[in-house]
């Protein structure tokens, strides 16, 4: 088993990494000091494979367990799915020592733990993230929300678990699709912080997608270290943490215009990603080299790298600018310099985007 541990004071937590994991989430949770009850938030999907075996487990430490499943996919991420679980905690009686678990991908740790960090003014959360985005990005760092239909993620808050653990067996009931999907957030800490371990993922992109333990071991340990060092130098975004968002603000606007049903957040990431590292190429920022690196990789994992001619510029751009990252009516954007450090670009000029829209590079 690997621990990384992310240090945030009295908010500290261990993120827990391996295979067979899902069996030692009873005496993890024993150990930890919490009410009797449990509210297992999972989806659809992954309830089958998973619900009744997790509740089993938690049930055998002397928890009582009480599962609400939501209908997988993003369009759950809703007020209306928190209220469901919101009166399905009253129900069950949960008070402020019980905690909320979430079972599943982004979808659900964001809304579980958005209905935790609200619920009685904040009760312990749990997150065991069962798909590769989830395990190396959205269960670590304490972003939980839900979305509005002007923008994604509007409604949130900063709200640290208890504990994370991952068991990388669960990828194995993953589509493909979805690997695919969480190998762009993988692929981002490579960019953004990390060149040999992008220089890694290089060679080894081909051991993730065929599931080998050890890559995916290594590969969810090193992106939730890299994670962990960001969250703790700036835990609520004030400022460096913004560097995490590379890909998102083009990505973001992509599933709202969409209706979040043509993109997994992952593909709309992997094409905001080429998107602004063409804009730092076009500003001379970026090497043509390291460019076309940072494509290569993309379309070998077999993401998405352009956008779709039927998606207006000016409607990319008008939802741009409902992003959480706009201050003042300013634009900021990640954009690489090169591979494994990237630019927080405050203020950027809103004549200048044109180069977001611009497939290919001469």
């Amino acid at each position: 088993m690997r621990t990384v541990r992310v240090e945030l004071a009295s908010r500290s937590y261990p993120i827990y990494i391996g295979t067979g994991l899902l069996q030692q989430l009873g005496e993890q949770l024993a150990a930890l000091s919490l009410g009797k009850k449990i509210l297992l938030v999972t989806d659809t999907q992954v309830g089958l494979l998973y619900g009744n075996k997790v509740k089993d487990l938690l049930s055998g430490v002397g928890f009582s367990v009480t599962m609400v499943q939501i209908p997988a996919g993003e369009p759950s991420k809703t007020l209306e799915q928190a209220a469901k679980l919101y009166d399905a905690a009253f129900a069950f009686g949960l008070d402020r020592t019980c905690a909320v678990l979430a079972l599943g991908g982004g979808v659900v740790g964001d809304l579980a733990g958005f209905v935790a960090a609200t619920y009685m003014r904040g009760i312990p959360f749990i997150q065991v993230p069962t798909t590769l985005l989830a395990q190396v990005d959205s269960s670590v760092g304490g972003k939980v929300a839900v979305n509005h239909p002007r923008g994604k993620n509007i409604i949130g808050a900063f709200y640290q678990p208890k504990l994370v653990l991952i068991d990388v067996s669960t990828l194995h009931t993953l589509s493909a699709k979805e690997l695919r999907a969480g190998l762009a957030e993988v692929i981002k800490y490579g960019v953004i912080w990390d060149a040999e371990f992008f220089s890694w993922l290089e060679e080894n992109s081909i051991n993730l997608l065929k599931l080998e333990p050890e890559a995916l071991e290594y590969a969810i340990e090193t992106c939730c270290k890299i994670k962990a060092a960001v969250v703790e130098q700036d835990e609520t975004e004030q400022g460096s943490r913004a560097i995490l968002n590379y890909g998102h603000t083009v990505g973001h606007a992509l599933e709202s215009l969409t209706n979040y049903e043509r993109y997994l957040h992952g593909e709309a990431v992997a094409v905001g990603m080429v998107a602004a590292a063409r804009l730092a190429l076009q500003q001379g920022l970026l090497s043509k080299h390291d460019y076309q690196r940072i494509h290569s990789l993309l379309d070998r994992v077999d993401l998405p790298t352009a956008i779709p001619a039927d998606l207006k510029p000016e409607s990319i751009t008008r939802l741009m600018f409902y992003d959480k990252k706009v201050n003042n009516g300013k634009l900021t954007l990640i954009l690489p310099l090169g591979i494994g450090k990237a630019k927080i670009s405050l203020d950027f000029p809103e004549n200048q985007l044109s180069g977001l829209f611009t497939n290919g590079v001469s």
